[in-house]
């Protein structure tokens, strides 16, 4: 199959085109940071007519649309451009697919939801507390209106390893060996995910092409600071530079939900790749890195 894969230097992007160019001709689609794998294009989500022309010149089997405005923060001080980001760019390409009658994956967060209640399912109405929460549930939106053939796969936490970005493992790490103290709140429960995990789920639905709403995370309800917990024991670093604190006394200019877990029973029956266990993916995680480049480079 021919895939365009939006966001492809991020986090996730950066795993799942590597992933997908083993076994198929990937587009890998950018704006500043030149992706590793896959044919690279220059695509500006804030450019509509560019992303059109891109979907137009390729005409792939599959687009998964991961690139947003991700910083929680970020999008609540500059709320026009989240919006235009995660919500308008997402009809144009929405609209795109539906005209080129292809499969549309859109990638979403749990931060749609409130976090007043816990386990959420598909069927849960969202009710985001934050900037990006609303715009991410804009484009949520945006391809329920315009797209055909779609599917919406929310996630949450991801984490795993990247040539500069650094997700939630890394950083401890990176600051621990530095002798850093890390400050991390107990009272923010989400279901980390592993990357690898995530883009194994996301090539699935793709190949079965699951129309709907489908929760992509980790199959584990826990805390941050329970998961920083675990970091600490796998890496077999200094304890005593792990502090508990609350949310309140983050500087956070965003509201997080409190529990914004997700429930992927529906995952676990219909697709081959199961959600994994927070304790299963951290172990991956852990042979994933090199022992002598933690070592050497933290």
């Amino acid at each position: 199959m021919k895939f365009l894969v939006t966001g492809a230097a991020g986090l996730v992007g950066n795993q799942l085109v590597k992933d997908l160019s083993n076994s198929h001709d990937v587009f890998s689609c950018y704006n500043q940071s030149q992706p590793e794998s896959g044919t690279p294009l220059k695509m500006d989500l804030q450019n509509h007519e560019m992303i059109s022309n891109v979907l137009l010149e390729t005409e792939p089997d599959v687009v998964i649309h991961l690139g947003a405005m991700t910083g929680v923060d970020s999008c609540e001080k500059e709320e026009s451009m989240a919006f235009d980001i995660n919500t308008n760019a997402t009809q144009v390409v929405a609209q795109q697919c539906s005209k080129l009658d292809k499969f549309l994956i859109y990638v979403s967060t749990d931060y749609v939801f409130d976090g007043n209640s816990s386990m959420y399912r598909e069927s849960d109405v969202p009710n985001p507390l934050s900037i990006y929460g609303k715009s991410k549930l804009g484009g949520e939106k945006m391809v329920q209106e315009f797209s055909s053939n779609w599917c919406i796969a929310r996630t949450s936490t991801p984490f795993g390893s990247h040539p500069t970005k650094k997700s939630f493992p890394t950083w401890i790490i990176e600051n621990v060996k530095q002798k850093k103290q890390v400050n991390i709140v107990t009272d923010q429960i989400t279901s980390p995910t592993y990357v690898p995990n995530l883009c194994q789920m996301l090539m699935d639905i793709s190949e079965k092409k699951i129309n709907g709403i489908i929760h992509t995370s980790g199959v584990t309800s826990i805390s941050r600071y329970k998961m920083a917990e675990l970091i600490f024991e796998k890496f077999n670093l200094d304890k005593t530079l792990l502090k508990a604190v609350s949310s309140d006394e983050m500087n956070w200019i965003a509201k997080r939900p409190k529990n914004s877990s997700l429930d992927t029973t529906l995952a676990n029956s219909i697709l081959d790749k199961k959600p994994q266990s927070i304790e299963h993916s951290l172990n991956q995680f852990f042979d994933e890195i090199d022992s002598n480049d933690i070592n050497n480079n933290y």
